[in-house]
C-alpha cells in the first residue's frame, strides 16, 4: 500500500513539473512581439516587403522558426543571442544588424537585462504567413 501511495505521489509530482514545464516554455515562445510598421507589395511578381519591430524581454527565447523569405535587421537596444542553422550563434548588441536566408530555421534569446528591440525587414512570399514554427 505505501509502494502505491509513493508511486502515485511521484505519478502526480511528475505530472505538474511536466505541465509547469510546458507552460513555462509556451510563454517564453510567445514572448516575442512583432508590431508590422509596413507592408508593401514590391515589383517581383508574388512579394511583399514587411517592416516589423520585433521586442523580446529580458531572458525570453523566441522559438525556432522560418519566414518565407528573407530577414534582415537591425538591433535597436538590447542583446541578444542569434542561432540560425549551419551558423555559430552570434551575439548581437546595439548598431549591430544580421541577415537571413529565406526558410532557414532560427531563433533568438535575449540575454540582456533588458527588453532588446529589432528593426526587422522581410522579403517574403505574399499571403504567406510571416513566420512558421521549426522543428
Amino acid at each position: 500500500m505505501r509502494m502505491k501511495r509513493g508511486a502515485a505521489a511521484a505519478l502526480a509530482c511528475a505530472i505538474v513539473t511536466g505541465t509547469l514545464g510546458v507552460h513555462l516554455l509556451s510563454a517564453q515562445q510567445s514572448a516575442l512581439k512583432r508590431t508590422v510598421l509596413q507592408k508593401q507589395d514590391l515589383s517581383a511578381s508574388g512579394r511583399e516587403a514587411v517592416m516589423a519591430v520585433a521586442e523580446l524581454p529580458p531572458d525570453a527565447v523566441a522559438a525556432r522558426h522560418t519566414h518565407p523569405g528573407e530577414e534582415m535587421g537591425y538591433v535597436l537596444e538590447g542583446t541578444a543571442v542569434l542561432e540560425v542553422d549551419g551558423k555559430p550563434p552570434v551575439t548581437l548588441k546595439v548598431g549591430e544588424s544580421y541577415f537571413i536566408e529565406a526558410g532557414t530555421p532560427h531563433s533568438a534569446r535575449n540575454i540582456g537585462t533588458t527588453t532588446a528591440k529589432v528593426l526587422g525587414l522581410y522579403i517574403v512570399e505574399k499571403g504567406k504567413p510571416l513566420a512558421s514554427p521549426a522543428p
